[in-house]
């Protein structure tokens, strides 16, 4: 029992080490961003508005700000406010904003990027981990700190790894076996529950990478034509990125946490049913995680293709409008890149069902064998 609760923070120790020595890397810079900065400013004064008369805004606001942060913390500078979907603000007094401060010589110019967001998403986040807290009790407690070493795994390794020149889908398949026991070990601790769980979602995301890499050889889709090409290859010029890839790896990870869903749910179901009925044998367990299954898929299906959906709802609605014909919407890059991430992500989850199931019969079963051994000694 102490070799179980000491084993998975040796492991994390060990993992955090990695993370340590990959993310220490000295980048290339892309851009020259000598004298400027983001730095957070409070609007203490509306120097000239542009709210027109018909409620709308024009052009630029002239505001007075308040440095919050950064050398100049306290001093009060007149920054413009651009009236863009994307970038400015509509500043009210007392507003907290994000500036682009440049300092060049004796100049200083100071431009409004945005509302400063970062209490609300502190404040969501905190009423999001309560919430989790609360209900799941001890349970939701480690899923959070599951969720939060997984953040940390792909700011701090896989990113890295990428940088590194290693393949972005090998990099995925390995950071997300790792995420995966990590949070699957916090969750359910070390059983053999786990360990089924654990090995049932490293084979569905593979699953997901390789149906993905095969349908995009067959439909000729590969990571060079997505939108946003242009930037990757200036940046594949200055990096060892492989930008190919990346595509597919981002398929492995948006399907992690449907996968690893799946892999619990029957492990767990698996090993409560082993418990109650220990004369079930191999083929038993495994035909009724199969069994199981079945209803989860019947939903789980429907959650990464809904998820694509709504992530790319803007620009589906664009195709709709402009009502393009079926034959140029089915073969747009745009369209088969969202149907390979749909149904590989998809096949991955459905795929995890007989690899976890089988797993959990194996070791089920094998414990069950182990016990039955030691009553015999104890007996003799």
């Amino acid at each position: 029992m102490k070799k179980k609760k000491i084993i998975p923070f040796l492991l994390l120790l060990i993992l955090f080490a990695a993370m340590f020595f990959c993310s220490r890397i000295q980048k290339t810079p892309l851009t020259s961003t000598t004298g400027q900065s983001y730095e957070k400013a409070v609007v203490v004064d509306i120097i000239q508005d542009n709210l027109q008369e018909d409620g709308n805004r024009y052009g630029s606001q002239q505001v007075a700000v308040k440095m919050k942060s950064g050398n100049y913390r306290g001093e009060v500078f007149q920054a413009t406010s651009l009236s863009g979907t994307l970038f400015g603000a509509d500043c009210t007094l007392g507003m907290n904003v994000i500036v682009i401060f440049s300092d060049s010589a004796d100049t200083q110019l100071v431009t409004v990027y945005s509302q400063d967001r970062s209490a609300a998403i502190l404040g969501f986040f905190l009423f999001f981990a309560f919430t989790v807290c609360v209900i799941g009790g001890k349970k939701g407690l480690m899923s959070i700190l599951g969720l939060l070493f997984t953040f940390l795994s792909i700011l701090f390794l896989l990113f890295p790894l990428f940088y590194r020149g290693v393949s972005p889908v090998l990099s995925s398949i390995l950071v997300s076996a790792i995420s995966a026991a990590a949070t699957l070990v916090l969750v359910g601790g070390l059983s053999s529950k786990t360990a089924s769980a654990i090995l049932g979602t490293t084979c569905g995301v593979s699953v997901s990478a390789v149906s993905a890499l095969v349908f995009g050889s067959i439909a000729g889709i590969s990571g060079y034509n997505v939108s946003d090409i242009e930037t990757l290859n200036y940046v594949a010029q200055y990096t060892p990125i492989r930008i190919g890839e990346l595509l597919f790896a981002g398929i492995i990870i948006s399907s992690l946490g449907a996968v690893m869903d799946v892999g619990m749910s029957i492990s767990s179901a698996l090993q409560e049913i082993c418990e109650t009925d220990p004369t079930r044998n191999r083929k038993q367990l495994f035909m009724a995680g199969i069994r199981i299954g079945r209803d989860m898929i019947g939903t789980m299906t429907n959650t990464l293709i809904l998820a694509y959906v709504g992530g790319s709802l803007t620009t589906l609605v664009i195709n709709y409008a402009y009502d393009l014909s079926t034959n140029q919407l089915l073969n747009s890059y745009n369209m088969g890149i969202e149907i390979m991430q749909g149904l590989s992500g998809s096949l991955g989850i459905v795929l995890a069902v007989p690899f976890t199931a089988a797993f959990s019969a194996v070791f089920l079963t094998a414990r069950q064998v182990r016990g039955n051994t030691a009553e015999k000694k104890k007996k003799l």
